[in-house]
């Protein structure tokens, strides 16, 4: 049975050492029954240790670690767990200087551990294509060229030429997806609309001459913000644009700076939040535990 915890004053409680915590992980990980995390094989040996166990098909020895994000991590899972309340129960998640601070770890540590649950948390698959009414909108971040030192700015454009294009599509009362793309051309943004849009959905957006076409697939309509429209009736565009007013505050406020390497993890770890926020905050943590499959070495994550 997991555990049930809504702070995380009650998470410790309901960890208290790290024996609890790994029956918990073990429980969220193997609800449909033990398998070997080498080959797959169900004949599962359990030792007394009560941590480690053996497959009979393969005869590797594993833990219940194995093959997930926490493989090899030489910190506690209950510090794991207390990361993952943090990051999933911030609004705009948690600087890894803030949470080297917390748990007691060193910086480098600390953002390795929340790089290795922003993987946990990306989107592997998508059940189903978006319906209804559809808002679609794109997102300049990065710093001001003005701010930035002679050497550094971009010399091509005033502004925004260097920045990092994210771009999102906001299900109103639904899901959220975003990722970063590589330009605002009709051929870009288009494909993500009719990538992740069921055909005949109503899509709204700005007036972004690469939208023009959408009409041929979805009941497209727009508003034109540069004629200072922003609402017409039920159109508008203002969901998503919500949405970049909290990722921007989680940029500006929490990272002060994101690599336009790493932004897609970051972009990611919002939707994650977003797309669970009528969850209780230990359903939050359990989720994410029970999609921690995968593991991301060091290694792959700087290459």
């Amino acid at each position: 049975m997991l555990k049930q915890f809504s702070s995380i004053f009650e998470l410790f409680a309901a960890f208290p050492d790290e024996q609890s915590a790994i029956d918990h992980l073990r429980a969220i990980r193997w609800r449909k029954g033990a398998y070997c995390p080498h080959c797959g094989g169900t004949r599962i040996m359990h030792f007394k240790d009560n941590r480690t166990h053996k497959c009979s098909d393969c005869r590797q020895r594993f833990s219940i670690k194995v093959g997930t994000i926490f493989e090899d991590t030489k910190l506690p899972l209950r510090k794991w767990f207390a990361a993952i309340w943090l990051i999933t129960n911030h609004p705009k998640g948690i600087a890894s200087t803030q949470l080297a601070t917390e748990l007691g770890i060193t910086q480098k540590s600390a953002w390795f551990v929340l790089h290795r649950l922003r993987y946990a948390a990306r989107t592997k698959s998508f059940a189903r294509p978006l319906a209804g009414s559809v808002e679609c909108d794109e997102t300049l971040v990065g710093g001001r060229e003005a701010n930035k030192h002679k050497r550094k700015r971009n010399s091509r454009a005033k502004g925004a030429s260097s920045k990092t294009i994210v771009m999102g599509i906001l299900e109103r009362n639904g899901e959220l997806r975003a990722k970063v793309v590589p330009d605002l051309k009709a051929k870009t943004l288009q494909a993500e609309v009719r990538a992740n849009v069921e055909p005949g959905a109503n899509v709204m957006t700005d007036q972004l001459n690469s939208y023009v076409g959408l009409r041929a697939d979805y009941v497209h309509q727009s508003v034109n913000h540069w004629k200072e429209e922003f609402v017409r009736g039920d159109v508008h565009v203002n969901g998503i644009e919500g949405v970049w007013s909290l990722f921007k505050r989680q940029y500006h406020g929490t990272h002060h700076w994101i690599s336009p390497k790493h932004m897609d993890a970051y972009v990611g770890e919002l939707c994650y939040r977003w797309n669970r926020r009528e969850l209780a905050p230990g359903e939050r943590v359990n989720a994410l535990l029970a999609q921690a499959e995968g593991r991301l070495t060091y290694k792959a994550l700087i290459a």
